[in-house]
């Protein structure tokens, strides 16, 4: 079974570069409808683009550059923004010209054709898997789920804690886990915060009493929200000359089950560059019925459902 990884997974697999390195191992990947990859490097002014083949000249047309561009739903940007990174294709055609020189004509349409058909249709609400994160604006991610095809995690289903941008938790290229949120009207809808784990397993990280890294997100009249892990904040008094994105060491005064409160204490504050660390998937495959993020002893109920 093909796996309909996001692009950039295969290219520098053995298998993809023998498979592009001869016309013979090219038309033998055509023939055998092999999805390959190899990096864009012009997107020209019909918007084609030029593909790094060893042993031939790649072009994608403009029409099979991605799925939608044909019947105008997808903007000519999808194929801008490829530029200088791995693309996935078929290959179509491979023609000889009379100085001997090799054309093969590919298409990424049709690999994300085969793709919706084949995986992203199979799909339903709660099925987790791989994405790519491609760019970020104010209100989402943008990932990729497989061969190019894009989808959006809005801000708020990245993660519990609150973040001004989704920067503050991603960067592009960065591979991570989605769940599927729900598909329709040939859309697929994404969240991320479920992965990330429940409050219990999030707090029992921590103990009363250590004093641990965190970064302020919220500063209000009555308090100042530190994070202390994606699906964890807590709350500390008031202190002046704090701002949102600063580090901070913070002394844990208490961890409050029935409420899902940590109560927390400043103890230094200082800006610094925040390494985006991979997060700590607490599931990364399979399916998702329900998730509930409240703890057990907490009468307050925060839960996602994906089977309704």
């Amino acid at each position: 079974m093909k796996n309909y990884c996001p692009e950039g997974a295969i290219i520098m697999t053995p298998e993809n570069q023998s498979c592009i390195k001869s016309i013979f191992a090219l038309q033998e990947a055509m023939a055998q409808g092999k999805i390959l990859e190899a990096r864009a490097l012009i997107c020209d002014n019909g918007h084609n683009l030029h593909v790094d083949l060893p042993c031939a000249k790649g072009i994608i047309p403009r029409e099979e550059g991605a799925l939608g561009i044909a019947e105008g739903t997808t903007k000519d940007i999808a194929l801008i923004t490829k530029v200088n990174k791995p693309v996935c294709f078929h290959v179509k055609q491979i023609l000889k010209d009379e100085n001997g020189a090799y054309t093969a004509v590919l298409s990424r349409r049709s690999v994300q054709q085969e793709c919706m058909d084949s995986f992203i249709s199979a799909l339903s609400p709660g099925d987790v898997i791989p994405a790519k994160v491609t760019h970020l604006e104010q209100f989402g991610a943008f990932v990729d789920i497989g061969c190019g095809i894009p989808s959006l995690i809005p801000i708020d289903a990245i993660s519990i804690s609150r973040i001004s941008h989704p920067s503050d938790r991603f960067q592009p290229g960065q591979d991570i886990f989605v769940v599927i949120k729900d598909i329709s009207g040939g859309r697929v809808w994404l969240s991320h915060k479920e992965l990330l784990g429940t409050w219990e397993e999030n707090a029992a990280k921590f103990n009363y009493g250590e004093t641990v890294s965190g970064i302020i997100r919220s500063v209000e009249d009555y308090g100042i929200f530190v994070e202390l892990a994606p699906n964890l904040a807590g709350l500390a008094e008031p202190k002046e000359g704090v701002s949102v994105g600063q580090h901070a060491s913070v002394y844990i005064k208490a961890l409050i089950p029935e409420k899902m409160k940590v109560k927390l204490i400043i103890v230094d504050v200082f800006n610094g560059t925040h390494m985006h660390n991979p997060p700590e998937y607490f599931i990364t495959d399979g399916h998702i019925s329900s998730w509930r993020y409240s703890s057990e002893l907490s009468r307050k109920i925060i839960e996602s459902r994906f089977d309704v």
